[in-house]
């Protein structure tokens, strides 16, 4: 019998029974108490948490019942899983990133050579580039499992008119152009209100809930305008190419003929403010018709910039 097959078998055997002797195992498998200890050795630098018991009736202690049974991928298998962390390198903060690490670690040490050859191809040619960003978000791990415990929570939060407290109930959390969000009802507003996590200054306090709320999945397919008004922008070429870029306005661009377009579609109000950056920045490649409060947003943020710039 083969080294892997046989520390496979007594994986099997130490995560069922938890506490066992080395004598068990030799018994077991019919192999030397020597040879059961290097096994054991092997087992614990493959990640088991297995500790050795001092003493008269000593022996071994799994110390989780966590540890899940021995999982066999292909190698095209353990590739892909590569190929999936790639997506998550150019995050600073990740909820689970010691946990990604040993995990790739694992499977790396157990490929065979061409397989780690396609891996290191892999590393070097393919990534799912996100913004390299300097912000920290050292509460994202808590924010993450209190989400998941479905707690209401209270945090300190800085916004540009400084920190204040809130009181919410989040709903998930979820990454975009390199940063962390977390959508979350908001009960002193009666509303989901969409915070970023790195703003979080500190956790407050935290309390059970027995409410019944949305969740992320039910959130992003679930976009209510409150308060409606119609969005009407002429575009050129370069401003379709550019909308087009723009994940919440792809889908509003209609494009003519000759390569120009132009976006004709209800928005909700409350998104002025939030779109203001997007239609400065295209310039003379997209001209806002309506609403009127757009437009008029446009030029106090144009003005702001140009008195900067006077002599």
């Amino acid at each position: 019998m083969s080294k892997a097959k046989r520390l496979l078998d007594i994986l099997v055997f130490a995560t069922t029974k938890r506490v066992f002797t080395a004598q068990e195992i030799a018994d077991e498998f019919n192999i030397s108490i020597r040879t059961v200890h290097r096994y054991i050795i092997d087992l614990s630098e493959m990640g088991l948490p297995i500790y050795a018991e001092q003493g008269r009736n000593g022996g071994y202690k799994v110390l989780t019942g966590k540890m899940l049974p021995p999982i066999l991928f292909t190698e095209e298998e353990a590739v892909s899983v590569f190929f999936a962390f790639q997506s998550l390198r150019y995050y600073r903060n990740l909820p689970f990133d010691t946990e990604i690490n040993s995990v790739t670690h694992k499977l790396y040490t157990y490929l065979k050579h061409d397989a780690k050859e396609k891996v290191d191809a892999l590393r070097s040619y393919i990534a799912f580039w996100n913004p390299k960003r300097t912000i920290n978000t050292p509460l994202l791990k808590e924010i993450v499992k209190l989400t998941i415990e479905n707690r209401n929570v209270r945090f300190c939060y800085e916004s540009k008119s400084g920190i204040k407290e809130k009181y919410v109930h989040p709903i998930g959390v979820y990454a975009h152009d390199g940063l962390w969000y977390l959508p979350a009802h908001d009960f002193q507003r009666e509303k989901i209100i969409l915070y970023r996590v790195d703003r979080i200054v500190s956790i407050l306090s935290t309390e059970e809930c027995e409410e019944k709320f949305i969740n992320l999945e039910e959130w992003f397919s679930s976009y209510n305008i409150s308060n409606p008004i119609q969005l009407k922008v002429e575009l050129t070429k370069e401003g379709v190419r550019q909308c087009k870029s723009v994940p919440y306005l792809q889908e509003l661009v209609s494009i003519h003929e000759d390569g120009a377009g132009e976006i004709n579609a209800s928005i909700d109000k409350n998104e002025i403010n939030f779109i203001t950056p997007v239609f400065y920045r295209l310039g003379k490649d997209a001209k806002v018709l309506e609403p009127r409060e757009l437009r008029d947003s446009i030029r106090a943020h144009a003005k702001e910039i140009l008195n900067l710039y006077t002599d």
